[in-house]
């Protein structure tokens, strides 16, 4: 079988694509690069908003005229696929495989049957699968739990991913061992709400540390950067700031989703803080990291949301000063609390605060990156970046970063980097040897100099 895998979402989407992939390499499957290679094509869907449920639409649609030329077994997991709207969208577009998020161990049984096969049920062995690490990635994604016990009202991921199951922290440190083992250096630890790690039915664990303690036990097994998304403001804690500043290994850079500056709105998205608290934790961050990168999502015209409610919104970036943020008009999704009993808002009024927040913050980014112009930052470089000549990565506070191509640094790994410049979103450096002072770069080329008799004429 070739196997051809598409994915949609977030990084929790990314790790189960890898832990899909995985089993499928261990049935005997290859892995190829496009959908005309493949005899199977699994698309793993989002459904937090409509627009991925769009594309996915789209790529399904195109993929039923496919089988229509030529054998071909078309699949479908990830959260959408756990909904009766992604149920419809398989009838209708006659998929074959149906995975939700909890059934994903069940592809083997999936690819043996000959017939449509939906796998809908969370099962208990998937949080304790350990799957192998990524083949050359410098980065890895570690799952720590599944499924979140909040309620948001405009949320769908309690409904498709069900209630929070930790994994075990054996289970954790196991995977994380293999990853190392593999060349990984920067490690991104994932769940719907991390702070509430070992805390699973508003119960804690037997035998489960907290997620601070967590943090400070990964920090420990000599990866060189750790990272963890998302946080929910409710179960934050000052132990968590403690425990970054604490471990070296921790990056300063911390995500923490607002979702809206009023209070009124955030009562009615059933986000059980205030600003006043969500506030509190920033500076409980402060604290203990004067210098810490922050981060947020936002949604804007969450229904019902007024012209002073976003106001509040607006004054809350300049109270925080955000360095960057996923921003996002409210997206009504079926099957969530605020779908069913809230107006919607009309699309242009959404829109047109989505444009100011976006001025908003790209005011911060511009400022907070300004900042960095002469500092010396640690960058880790992924490979070449789409400008020839030139190498992409990011720093500990998770910027993006270029840097041209420098005599004796390898294209990829952990470097020092001073910056020389910045953009709201992107900062621009020189590789620094062990002496401080920049490395010689690489000749870079032009089809012009591309034709001189020397190889070294730099353009």
């Amino acid at each position: 079988m070739k196997a051809h895998l598409i994915t949609y979402g977030c990084q929790m989407n990314e790790y189960d694509t890898h832990l899909v992939q995985s089993q499928l390499v261990s049935f005997g499957a290859d892995i190829v690069d496009s959908v005309d290679e493949a005899d199977f094509v699994l698309i793993n869907t989002c459904a937090v908003r409509g627009k991925p449920v769009d594309k996915v639409r789209s790529v399904l649609g195109d993929l039923r005229k496919q089988k229509q030329k030529r054998p071909l077994v078309v699949g479908m997991m990830g959260c959408l696929a756990q909904l009766e709207e992604g149920q419809q969208i398989a009838r209708k577009f006659e998929v074959d495989v149906l995975l939700g998020p909890g059934s994903l161990l069940d592809i083997g049984q999936a690819l043996e049957s000959n017939e449509r096969f939906w796998g809908l049920q969370f099962k208990d062995e998937l949080h304790g699968h350990i799957p192998p690490p990524p083949a050359g990635r410098l980065q890895a994604h570690l799952t720590i739990m599944r499924g979140c016990d909040h309620h948001c009202t405009y949320c769908i991921v309690p409904t498709t991913r069900g209630p929070q199951v930790s994994r075990s922290p054996d289970d954790i440190l196991r995977e994380l061992d293999l990853q190392l083992a593999a060349g990984v250096q920067e490690v991104t630890l994932l769940g719907q709400n991390v702070n509430a790690y070992g805390v699973d039915g508003g119960a804690r664990l037997a035998g489960y540390p907290s997620f601070a303690d967590l943090l400070r036990l990964v920090g420990q097994s000599g990866v060189r950067r750790v990272k963890f998304t998302t946080s929910h403001p409710m179960n934050f804690t000052e132990d968590v700031a403690a425990a970054m500043a604490e471990t070296p290994a921790v990056c300063e850079f911390v995500h923490l989703p607002v979702q809206s500056g009023s209070n009124r709105v955030l009562r009615r998205m059933a986000r059980e803080y205030t600003r006043e608290k969500y506030l509190e934790h920033i500076a409980q961050i402060r604290r203990h990291m004067p210098h810490a990168v922050l981060a947020t999502d936002i949604i804007v015209g969450f229904p019902g949301e007024t012209e002073e409610d976003f106001a509040d919104t607006l004054s809350l970036y300049d109270a925080v000063g955000y360095d960057s943020a996923y921003m996002f008009i409210y997206s009504a999704r079926p099957g969530t609390p605020s779908y069913k009993h809230f107006q919607d808002l009309p699309r242009e009024v959404k829109t047109e605060r989505l444009q100011r927040l976006i001025a908003r913050q790209k005011e911060w980014s511009n400022r907070k990156n300004a900042e960095k112009v002469g500092t010396v930052q640690e960058v880790l470089l992924r490979g070449d970046a789409h400008e020839s000549g030139f190498l992409e990565g990011h720093t500990r506070g998770n910027h993006p970063t270029v840097v041209p191509k420098a005599v004796g640094a390898d294209g990829a790994g952990i470097v020092q980097v001073r910056i020389e410049h910045a953009t709201p979103h992107m900062m621009y450096g020189r590789i620094l040897g062990e002496g401080g002072q920049p490395l010689p770069e690489l000749p870079r080329f032009t089809p012009e100099s591309s034709a001189l008799s020397s190889p070294l004429q730099m353009a």
